[in-house]
């Protein structure tokens, strides 16, 4: 009978034979992982259940940091060797304590908290580390809904890839994204489902990431991954197949919910050499992702930080004017005429703000800001007020001018505009059909029953409904089918090269008289020339205009000035189609 082959024992130094009495007694005392290092010469003594659980050959062994090392998540690898030589080789350093996920032996990484102690000799030389390492419970280190890692974990995932970038000189790059409209997804289910939809991209996601990368749920519908080593081209493919994954509609509990997603990249060390200059880079990038149309990734630029820093200094200052009473801001008002006659029938109220420094800010600049913000629903009730007070003042010149007053989706969610604009109307004396709410059509949502609902309410009680810049949205013609609303503006876009274009004037043609065949008056928007004005109105049959051919947004006095001052005559046309009312 063959004897089994013994391995070689490893003797134990002097000093561990001392404390191997208390060992013993201690490891049978508790479910903690425990070891007992002589440092100089690297042998330990390490309790049972450490070397059961982990890929580890004894309980008594040369060389376990070097080892224990190899077992330690890649991207915490390098700063666990940084801080554990420092707390063995620096002089006044004695205790240490670490986090980090580390391999099983079942091929799974787990999260431990480590601490440990030096003891010195009597030359105040280390002689022995005592060590001691617990299982960290994951709900202390993942999201709840998703159970990826969270924001805080992802801080230790940037700090020890940047370690690793100082040791190695390895950059690589960071890459935040969120989901499209996720809001949407909740307002048409539910917040259960919301949670759902966002385990389940977890999960897609997961699959795609390069191996050994990790996924982190951030705050609301974000996420966020680190890419040791990638350079544009590595992340091109990355996001390439984010995009791939999200293009689909998925399903849950056989309901679909659909949602793209953006992105911001900040490259380390270039964009950063902390983790919070790293991270905030990246979140620029991925706003303005946003802001450039979503479901793209942009690449950290500083350029583009500093145009994201003016945005951030625009919200201050707006909630700033907000607080102080909508101060700094103004309408502009451009007017809009009867097609058949050129008379001016009324005119579209458009907002207008000045920063504290007096300077005018683009309305393309701020607007999004107010709408991301939520500030537009007291700046749209302030809007309102404002057009409707000038609305009465402009009726006393010509009874039935009407003020078209733009309004956003956000306020459409407000259930109390509705109540707001009809006592409005009451305070001010003014019947409802003096006004028209425009509402953006690409800002429309898939929620047309709720959207109807209010429109229809609005709509009863007298107030006329008109969806803004059609055509330039993604589902026009559905927009028109489902929307509920008496009046539809047609882009500048159809008007452009309308005269050269026989495609955009049968489009708008066409157009027209399908809104006309339903009921739904069309007002044509970018009217600057005579030939494009008299086309609109004799071939296109258009009901209304509005252009720079007729005026561009003046502010109120000067509006005054220009058509009621005047004696109303239209300018820019020729005499014998001039109209006075």
């Amino acid at each position: 009978m063959m004897k089994r082959k013994r391995s070689n024992r490893i003797p134990l130094s002097p000093i561990l034979k001392r404390v191997k009495l208390y060992f013993d007694l201690l490891k049978r005392s508790t479910d903690a992982y425990l070891y007992v290092e002589d440092i100089p010469s690297k042998i330990a003594m390490l309790s049972p259940n450490l070397v059961q659980d982990f890929d580890l050959p004894n309980e008594v062994m040369e060389n376990l940091h070097e080892r224990w090392a190899q077992l330690i998540h890649p991207e915490e690898r390098v700063a666990y060797e940084t801080s554990f030589r420092e707390s063995v080789e620096k002089e006044n350093v004695f205790d240490w304590s670490d986090e980090y996920r580390v391999k099983t032996r079942k091929g799974e990484y787990i999260w431990v908290r480590a601490r440990g102690r030096v003891g010195m000799d009597e030359q105040g030389k280390p002689q022995l580390f005592v060590g001691v390492m617990t299982r960290m419970a994951r709900r202390n280190q993942a999201d709840e809904v998703t159970g990826l890692l969270n924001k805080y974990q992802f801080e230790r995932g940037v700090k020890a890839a940047l370690a690793n970038w100082r040791a190695t000189q390895e950059g690589g790059a960071i890459l935040l994204f969120g989901l499209d409209n996720f809001k949407i997804v909740n307002e048409t289910n539910n917040r259960s489902f919301g949670d759902q939809a966002l385990k389940h991209v977890a999960r897609a996601v997961e699959k795609i990431l390069p191996e050994g990368m990790t996924l982190y749920k951030l705050d609301g519908d974000e996420y966020a991954t680190i890419y040791p080593g990638a350079g544009k081209q590595e992340i091109a493919e990355l996001f390439a197949s984010l995009q791939s994954t999200l293009s689909h509609p998925h399903t849950i509990d056989g309901r679909p919910f659909f949602c793209t997603a953006s992105a911001g990249t900040a490259f380390y060390p270039a964009a950063g050499k902390d983790y919070l200059v790293l991270h905030k880079h990246a979140e620029a990038a991925m706003d303005f992702a946003k802001q450039e149309g979503k479901n793209r990734n942009c690449l950290f630029t500083k350029e583009q930080y500093n145009r994201w820093v003016r945005s951030i200094s625009i919200r201050d200052a707006m909630f700033s004017s907000v607080e102080n009473g909508c101060e700094g801001f103004s309408l502009f008002y451009q007017p809009q005429v009867d097609a058949r006659t050129q008379k001016l029938i009324g005119a579209e109220a458009l907002l207008r703000w000045k920063n504290p420094k007096g300077r005018m800010v683009a309305p393309m600049e701020f607007i999004p800001v107010l709408e991301e913000t939520k500030l537009i629903i007291l700046v749209g009730k302030w809007i309102f007020e404002e057009a409707v007070k000038t609305c009465k003042k402009w009726r006393k010149i010509q009874p039935n001018f009407r003020m078209s007053i733009n309004l956003s989706y956000e306020q459409v969610r407000d259930l109390s505009f509705q109540d707001f604009v009809l006592t409005c109307l009451e305070a001010y004396h003014m019947p409802p059909d003096s006004v028209t709410l425009e509402l953006t059509e690409s800002k429309i949502v898939a929620d047309w029953s709720f959207v109807n609902k209010q429109f229809d309410q609005f709509r009863q009680s007298g107030v006329h409904i008109a969806m803004d810049d059609f055509g330039t949205g993604y589902s026009s013609l559905s927009s028109l089918k489902n929307l509920s609303c008496d009046i539809v503006k047609i882009d500048r876009e159809f008007v452009k090269e309308i005269l050269a274009n026989e495609f955009d004037r049968e489009l708008v043609k066409y157009t027209v008289a399908l809104c006309h065949s339903i009921g739904i008056c069309c007002c044509i928007e970018g009217v600057e020339d005579d030939d494009v004005f008299r086309l609109l109105r004799d071939t296109c049959m258009a009901d209304s205009i509005q252009g720079y051919l007729f005026g561009h947004p003046e502010s109120e006095e000067n509006f005054e000035k220009e058509f009621f001052h005047s004696g109303g005559v239209m300018p820019e046309l020729p005499p014998e189609e001039r109209a006075k009312w």
